[in-house]
């Protein structure tokens, strides 16, 4: 569980908030502060003052899996196989392990006849998978997702869906522009201004947004 109390970060003010284990959805319009909120969540930034917790422990860098919305952005490697050995050289995992891992964790992925290619080789699609894998190869307490899945078509996000489910992280916070799939997490925030202008179970907080662009298309048709 991730708690957040008296955060106050550029322009985020969230004087409480709980983030239950599952999958939440956060949600908002442009400029709500959804990325800063994620890249705060994923320890890549600090807050000015308040605190963030995960599990009664202050949160550290380390903890998350994060991928960015870009695809171009996630990558810090030239190698696909450097790409996924990455988060594991840097936990001081032993080279049979990372190897293993590297492996195991891109066969299971059906990604193993990327490893030798070059980051900047792969399509759009491909380079969300290979940061998705190296996301969660390390398997990470929680996973932070930036919007990956604006860049996926259906089949490459069932492809994605499989890898989050399959990760093993207990707390997943996935930022994204699609209600119906927001609908089915296990809860939702929904930023406006830099506040938590609702946040709970998807039947909670989606009737107050009937009005705006942020509501499931297909409960618009009756589901």
């Amino acid at each position: 569980m991730i708690r957040i109390h008296n955060l106050v970060y550029r322009n985020l003010r969230i004087p409480d908030l709980t983030i239950h284990p599952g999958t939440t959805a956060l949600i908002g319009r442009n400029g709500s502060g959804k990325t800063t909120l994620l890249r705060l969540l994923a320890g890549i930034s600090r807050p000015k003052s308040g605190f963030i917790t995960l599990n009664g422990i202050p949160l550290v860098p380390g903890k998350a899996g994060f991928v960015n919305e870009y695809p171009d952005k996630n990558a810090l490697f030239s190698r696909v196989s450097d790409e996924l050995a990455g988060p594991l050289r840097f936990r001081n995992y032993s080279c049979d392990e990372v190897r293993r891992r590297v492996l195991e964790g891109a066969r299971n992925a059906g990604l193993d006849h990327h490893l030798d290619r070059t980051i900047d080789t792969l399509s759009g699609g491909e380079k969300v998978l290979i940061a998705l894998l190296s996301a969660v190869i390390s398997s990470p307490e929680i996973l932070i997702l930036d919007e990956f899945d604006s860049h996926l078509d259906y089949d490459t996000l069932k492809e994605a869906d499989q890898l989050i489910a399959s990760s093993g992280s207990g707390l997943v916070v996935r930022c994204t522009q699609n209600m119906d799939l927001a609908a089915r997490c296990g809860g939702v925030i929904v930023l406006h201004q830099g506040t938590v202008l609702h946040a709970g179970p998807p039947e909670k907080v989606f009737p107050s947004l009937g009005s705006t662009c942020c509501y499931p298309f297909t409960w618009r048709q009756g589901r």
